[in-house]
């Protein structure tokens, strides 16, 4: 099926706001095949075969748990908000295999909703292994200012990083480090919010994906190489 964009998505997750709950969303099953899980297939598949121009070993696989999310929340997991339905639609692309968790790897991602498109790479959130990764890597002083180097060539294009967390730098870092400031990170990603309206067009929403994720390589390189350092299952 070829990709022509999420057109009636955002009118649908507006719904879903107004009707969050199972019943209506069971309702309108036929809707939401329409307006969002089949487009979402088609696009993994085209922006896939994109993203592999870019790196030969991203993952693009459109199924649920793979490169595209369920619809309902782990309501025993996700805090005080117990909606069982999302109204933002998550697509995920990552480097290096489907084993351990998928977040937990060095990924092209975009989400969108009403009130956003939102385009990312990198990892949003260390567990432990990746923050252990993460931190041995930067303790050499080149990779560091490497690091550095990427992030503020992308801030440079527009683009924003992933505030920085922890408040104390962690052991083996000091004041005195170029680039010491990264050691503070939780995780490592950079992004950009457009207007939700680019979904509705598949060719633009390809073409500025792919622009963006172009600009981006540099920081997806260097956090897959942290994550191939990871120690663990990724869980």
């Amino acid at each position: 099926m070829e990709f022509q964009g999420f057109k009636g998505a955002l009118s649908f997750l507006k719904e879903i706001r107004k009707n969050n709950n199972k019943e209506w969303f069971e309702a309108h099953r036929d809707a939401y095949e329409k307006t969002i899980l089949n487009p979402s297939k088609a696009f993994v598949v085209e922006m896939g075969e994109h993203l592999l121009a870019l790196e030969p070993s991203v993952e693009a696989e459109p199924k649920i748990n793979k490169s595209l999310f369920k619809m309902y929340r782990d309501v025993r997991r996700m805090g005080e908000n117990k909606e069982p339905l999302k109204s933002k639609i998550g697509v995920i692309f990552p480097q290096g295999g489907w084993s351990g968790c998928r977040l937990q790897k060095s990924s092209f991602y975009m989400h969108f909703s009403p009130d956003e498109l939102f385009v990312a790479v990198g990892v949003r959130w260390f567990n432990k292994p990746m923050l252990d990764a993460y931190r041995e890597y930067i303790k050499d002083d080149k990779r560091r200012a490497s690091l550095g180097g990427v992030l503020e060539k992308l801030n440079s294009l527009g683009y924003s990083t992933m505030g920085r967390e922890y408040k104390k730098y962690p052991k083996g870092f000091s004041a005195d480090m170029q680039s010491v400031e990264l050691s503070l990170h939780k995780g490592m990603a950079t992004y950009k919010v457009l207007e939700p309206e680019v979904i509705e067009n598949g060719e633009i929403l390809i073409n500025t994906l792919y622009k963006i994720y172009e600009d981006m390589l540099p920081l997806q390189q260097i956090m897959y190489e942290v994550s191939q350092r990871a120690k663990g299952d990724g869980k």
